[in-house]
C-alpha cells in the first residue's frame, strides 16, 4: 500500500464540528497574522491563505464585515476585495509562476460554501500540469508545498500593498 504523508491534514479532521463561530472573523480579531495565516490588511478587508487549500497559494479575500450577502457589503468594500483579488492574482503569478486561476464566490451550503455566513472570494492558482490521478482514483490532493513555506514566500510581498 502506498502512502500520501501529509501530517497537517490532522489539524483539520481533529477541529470538524469543534470550531465555534466564524473562523474569518476569529482571525481577523486576533493580531498574531502569521499564526491566522492573514497576508494582507486592507481598510475593509483582508487576505488569508486558506488553511485547507486545494492547491498550493489558495486564498481568500474576505471582508472585516460579518455578512452573507455580497450586496450588503459597501462598493468601497466591495472595490477593495476585487482590487486585493487583482494583486494576489500578480503577486502569485509573479513569485510562484502560476499559469492561471479559479477564482470567486461559493454563496450557499448548495453552492458549495463551507462557511455560508461569511462572504469570502476564493483565488486558487492553477499550474500546467497540477492535475494527475490522485484525484480521481485515490480521492486525495496532494499540495506541493507546505503552507507555512507558502506564507513565508507571499507576506514581503503582500506587506508592499
Amino acid at each position: 500500500m502506498d502512502r500520501l504523508w501529509a501530517p497537517w491534514r490532522a489539524e483539520y479532521i481533529r477541529s470538524i464540528d469543534k470550531e465555534e463561530g466564524c473562523f474569518l472573523c476569529r482571525a481577523a480579531s486576533e493580531s498574531d497574522d502569521q499564526k491566522n495565516l492573514i497576508l494582507h490588511r486592507g481598510k475593509w478587508n483582508f487576505v488569508i491563505l486558506n488553511r485547507y487549500p486545494y492547491n498550493a497559494a489558495h486564498l481568500m479575500v474576505a471582508p472585516f464585515t460579518h455578512t452573507a450577502d455580497l450586496l450588503s457589503l459597501t462598493s468601497e468594500s466591495r472595490d477593495e476585495m476585487l482590487c486585493l483579488a487583482g494583486k494576489s492574482m500578480e503577486i502569485i503569478t509573479h513569485l510562484l509562476k502560476s499559469d492561471g486561476f479559479n477564482c470567486g464566490f461559493n454563496l450557499g451550503r448548495v453552492a458549495g460554501a463551507g462557511l455560508i455566513d461569511h462572504i469570502h472570494f476564493h483565488i486558487v492558482p492553477r499550474w500546467n500540469g497540477d492535475t494527475n490521478f490522485l484525484p480521481v482514483i485515490g480521492e486525495t490532493k496532494c499540495i506541493s508545498e507546505h503552507i507555512q513555506r507558502t506564507y513565508e514566500e507571499l507576506l514581503p510581498a503582500f506587506s508592499k500593498i
